[in-house]
């Protein structure tokens, strides 16, 4: 039994509920759950001092100035968090891999409008969700970008994040990965497949022939093999910074293998990497990875291909995703599906 739960956070209390579906909902995700809440501040000057704070002391407590006992009159505290407009939360328990995974979504704004009420939507999938899904709902914000419900995959519960996406995110055992378990992406893609689509297209209108799968680095080797394994799965990707390095260049005799039996990979793909993603600043062959790869794809000629890739310039690993996503969504929406 797939067992999803919504959770709404409140300031003076947390509950877990069975998630009940209301129209226009929005999640409000508190941040600021400060009662009895302990804090060490350390500086240059001063010595570590522990205290323990209430919310209603923790505006006038972390100011610029530790020595500052208010704020300035024209400054009013708000006791309300910040909230992302028509997104939802779930707690997923897998039955594919035994663990439980956070799913957040957002919908477009026009989703609940009247006129609206016959569109079928693409679906942005993304993972590592507690960095993508901030990027993403961003780079949505406006009408022209805000075409596809998002929903993101965080990391399984109780684990570090890196653990957690080492594992599943990692097509293959490479023993070389002596403090993270690799090789967790096959039972990964089966929860995605057999769980996560499933409730989204049960729950939301959506357009199954329309499936984005977006991921960076390590979420960007992922795609690539993704495509290889399932490539009915999803009909197009966003990948950026795909880490075609892992265990020698794998990737690459994944795709041979995948050529000795098809000519057909009907995707839509869209790489990018960041011109400073190299060698000569501390990256493994991030750059020259994904251009040898494409040109691997593109001397295939596989039929139903449609591949675009960019260096992003000026942009490292840290920063190219948003540019990538941006690109790539731009890409898919005007030169391949051309919506309005």
């Amino acid at each position: 039994m797939l067992v999803l739960k919504a959770f709404h956070l409140s300031l003076d209390t947390i509950k877990s509920t069975t998630f009940t579906y209301r129209p226009r909902k929005t999640t409000a995700i508190k941040t600021n759950l400060f009662k009895a809440v302990r804090f060490v501040i350390a500086a240059t000057s001063y010595s570590a001092l522990a205290f323990s704070l209430n919310a209603k002391e923790l505006p006038n407590a972390i100011t610029a100035n530790p020595t500052e006992s208010a704020l300035p009159k024209y400054i009013t505290p708000v006791d309300e968090a910040y909230t992302v407009g028509n997104t939802e939360k779930f707690t997923l328990s897998s039955n594919v891999v035994g663990r439980k995974y956070d799913i957040l979504v957002k919908l477009p704004k026009g989703y609940f409008a009247q006129d609206n009420s016959k569109v079928n939507y693409p679906v942005l999938y993304l993972n590592d969700a507690p960095h993508t899904f901030k990027v993403a709902t961003g780079v949505t914000h406006f009408p022209s970008m805000d075409k596809a419900i998002i929903v993101a995959m965080g990391f399984a519960h109780g684990e570090n994040g890196q653990y957690s996406r080492v594992r599943d995110l990692t097509p293959h055992h490479d023993p070389s990965w002596v403090k993270y378990k690799t090789g967790g992406a096959s039972e990964y893609l089966k929860l995605i497949a057999q769980e996560v689509i499933p409730f989204i297209e049960q729950r939301y209108r959506v357009d199954s022939s329309k499936r984005i799968l977006s991921g960076h680095s390590l979420g960007g080797s992922f795609g690539s093999w993704v495509m290889l394994s399932k490539p009915e799965l999803f009909s197009s990707y966003i990948l950026t910074s795909p880490s075609h390095w892992f265990k020698d260049d794998q990737i690459f005799a994944d795709e041979a293998a995948y050529a000795k039996q098809h000519k057909t990979l009907r995707v839509n793909v869209f790489y990018a990497t960041g011109s400073l993603e190299t060698p000569e600043n501390g990256m493994k062959h991030m750059v020259t990875g994904q251009q040898k790869y494409v040109e691997r794809l593109q001397s295939r000629n596989y039929q139903g291909l449609s591949i675009k890739s960019e260096v992003v310039e000026g942009t490292d690993h840290f920063s190219t995703f948003p540019v990538g996503l941006s690109k790539g969504l731009m890409w898919l929406y005007k030169d391949i599906w051309q919506l309005d």
